[in-house]
Order: C-alpha cells, then structure tokens, then sequence
C-alpha cells in the first residue's frame, strides 16, 4: 500500500484575500463549485472555514463512489485542510497571490490499495481526480 495523490492547480483572476473567501465559504460557495461528481453536499457545523463539517459523495467513476465526512482545519492562511473521517483521505486547498491574481492549488492523498488493485488505483486514480478538480477550479474562475 502507497501514498496516492491527485493535484491540480489553477490561476484564478481575482485578488488572493477575494479567492481565499470563496473556497472558505463551504455553505454558500462550495455547492456552486462541484461538478456532476459530487452528490448529496451537506454542512453539518460551521460553514466558513476551520471547523466546519461537511459531507458528500464523490462519484469518481462510474463504480467508484466515495462518502466523505470532511472536517476542515486551516493550518495558515490561505490553506484548508479537509480530512475525511470515513478514510485516510486528505484534501489541501491553498491560494496564494501570483501578483495581482490567485494561484488555486488542490491537493488530494489517501493510502492506496495493495497489490495489482493498487497499481491500478496509483496509475489512474490521478488523473481522473485531477480532471473533476480540474471542472471545479473552472468553476471558482466562474463564479470570481
């Protein structure tokens, strides 16, 4: 079993302090921001920012559907950290300035499956991940 990771990251046109309210706001911002992949998008506690406690599914291929149970901590400024109760499963937002626009990065990783299954999940669980991050950085552009 290996440490799997997913990345993608976007400019987004807008100042850092702007970006950094939209990814924070997981009750009003964050259910405009998901794709098709994601279903049942629920706040249970708080709604901006560290501490609060949000679910989903995560629908990552036809076959693969996740439950996630996140709680978020923002370790500094400009990263949140969501980490799932139901797995190993750990997602980092983190915007930082690039001059006058945002540089959005999201980062996934999770302890991946043995064996020949965990070859698969290594060698293609990335890239699918990175194209549904991919449909929500689009998003955020969007809607900054």
């Amino acid at each position: 079993m290996g440490k799997v990771t997913a990345t993608a990251e976007r400019t987004i046109d807008a100042p850092v302090e702007r970006v950094r309210e939209l990814v924070a706001d997981y009750a009003e911002t964050r259910p405009k921001l998901l794709t098709e992949h994601y279903r049942d998008y629920e706040v249970s506690e708080g709604g901006v920012g560290a501490g609060t406690k949000a679910s989903w599914k995560l629908q990552a291929t036809s076959k693969r559907v996740r439950d996630v149970a996140a709680t978020v901590t923002e370790p500094s400024p400009g990263t949140f950290v969501e980490t799932d109760a139901n797995s190993s499963m750990v997602t980092t937002w983190t915007v930082t300035a690039s001059g006058e626009r945002s540089l959005v990065r999201i980062e996934t990783s999770w302890d991946g499956a043995g064996g020949i299954g965990g070859f698969f999940e290594k060698t293609f669980a990335p890239g699918g991940l990175k194209r549904i991050y991919d449909g929500v950085l689009g998003k955020l552009a969007e809607i900054v």
